[in-house]
């Protein structure tokens, strides 16, 4: 199995909505407002898959991206891994270039959000040095307002 970290390109954009739609639903599922489920349709993922590029690293497993994580400043905006690829060590891949990608850009901790109810997520970031530091409020703009999400906020010093 070869195995590739490495920045997105524009051509990835497809395959990245692809992962993040699919993978979206577990986490947030039961745990966001409807109203913001409802808004995350496929066009939603499309466009915002597309618009992260210029800050998502992807890993890929024999030519196939198979997860990816956007970083932006010092957060870890997304880290997500395609269902069929889960269990072969590939969110472990995406989820240290991301903290090389904070630290690289001159930051000394790292943060995430993660909805309270990912349970898996969160055991997973726990597992791999990362501190629950605590509740926080995140505002999801749409288009249809604005949804108050209650998150964890999760650090990790680098």
């Amino acid at each position: 199995m070869a195995t590739e970290v490495r920045p997105a390109t524009e051509t990835d954009a497809a395959r990245i909505a692809q992962i993040w739609q699919a993978g979206w639903p577990d986490g947030h599922l039961g745990h966001v407002p409807e109203g913001l489920v409802a808004y995350r349709t496929p066009d939603y993922f499309a466009e915002r898959a597309e618009a992260l590029v210029p800050t998502t690293i992807v890993a890929e497993v024999d030519g196939v991206v198979a997860g990816f994580v956007a970083v932006l400043d010092d957060e870890l905006d997304q880290v997500y891994v395609a269902d069929e690829f889960r269990g072969q060590a590939v969110a472990d891949l995406v989820l240290r270039a991301g903290e090389r990608a904070v630290a690289s850009a001159g930051h000394s901790q790292a943060w995430l959000a993660v909805v309270p109810g990912n349970a898996r997520a969160r055991r997973f970031y726990e597992r791999n040095g990362w501190v629950d530091d605590g509740e926080f409020i995140f505002r999801a703009e749409t288009l249809s307002g604005t949804f108050e999400v209650p998150c964890r906020r999760y650090v990790r010093d680098l």
